[in-house]
């Protein structure tokens, strides 16, 4: 059964329909930190990260008042995550990034495993980008206010309809050539597989007919899974794949758009051909 563009426009975050899935291998075998790793995490990584937050938002808050645009905000953000990338001792490999034309407005499409994600994504992706957020991260102080003050994209995602706004600003944004970022699964890994995606994110693509990048981080999961505050230091990597056009597909064909990046995503964090 085919979808409406309208319904899609009033709940854009509406499950993609049950697809054949293969079961994949499970993440890395985990590694035993022990309890140095867990005493430096809990009184030197966190610490310093919790105050490279505090000060740099408090510090960026007024150049709202200047830039309306974001990209200042974008400028303390970079700062803030090269703060943390450099305290956690984590190098990242960056892949596929020199295949694609980095001045051009694509939606980037990235799997979702750790928090610390959008340090990485800020450091290795050399360019402005926005960032489409669940409405809940509106809550944290601090960074609250600096998703919304920094022209970032929320999306109500347990009650769409009022997503409205945001959703055409997006659009708004991708047309004026600045590239979106989304976490297409909605929200983080609690297993350190890929998700079953939200066809919502990848619905402003279609919209706007911009090509979609798939990205796979890979070790975040590892690094700094959900509920925990342990920072176990590791090699990463930031896996850039091929843009996927949308040229001629319309809202009804959003779910065979949605599968074509999600096997994409998949073939880069599993480290596997796609053919």
């Amino acid at each position: 059964m085919k979808t409406s563009s309208t319904e899609l426009e009033a709940n854009p975050g509406r499950a993609q329909p049950a697809t054949e899935r293969v079961q994949q291998a499970g993440p890395a075998p985990a590694r035993n930190y022990g309890w140095p790793s867990r005493l430096r995490s809990y009184f030197i990584f966190d610490p310093l990260i919790w105050l490279y937050t505090i000060v740099l938002g408090i510090v960026s808050f007024p150049s709202w008042l200047f830039d309306r645009s974001g990209r200042i905000q974008h400028g303390f953000a970079r700062l803030w995550s090269w703060l943390i990338m450099k305290t956690i001792f984590s190098p990242v490999r960056v892949t596929g990034l020199e295949k694609i034309d980095t001045s051009m407005p694509y939606v980037y499409a990235v799997n979702h495993a750790s928090a610390l994600d959008i340090p990485i994504l800020y450091v290795y992706l050399p360019f402005q980008f926005r960032i489409v957020f669940k409405k809940e991260l509106l809550s944290y102080p601090i960074v609250g206010w600096h998703l919304k003050r920094s022209g970032q994209v929320c999306i109500d995602q347990q009650n769409p309809a009022r997503s409205i706004g945001s959703i055409r600003s997006a659009l708004k944004t991708l047309k004026s050539g600045m590239p979106l970022v989304i976490f297409p699964e909605g929200g983080r890994t609690p297993d350190g597989q890929v998700k079953p995606f939200l066809p919502g994110a990848l619905f402003l693509a279609i919209k706007a007919q911009v090509d979609i990048v798939p990205v796979a981080l890979v070790g975040t999961y590892e690094l700094l899974s959900m509920n925990t505050y342990h920072i176990k230091s590791r090699p990463l990597e930031m896996r850039v794949g091929e843009p996927i056009s949308t040229a001629g597909y319309t809202l009804h064909d959003i779910n065979t758009v949605s599968a074509k990046v999600q096997k994409a995503v998949e073939g880069l964090y599993y480290n596997r051909s796609e053919t």
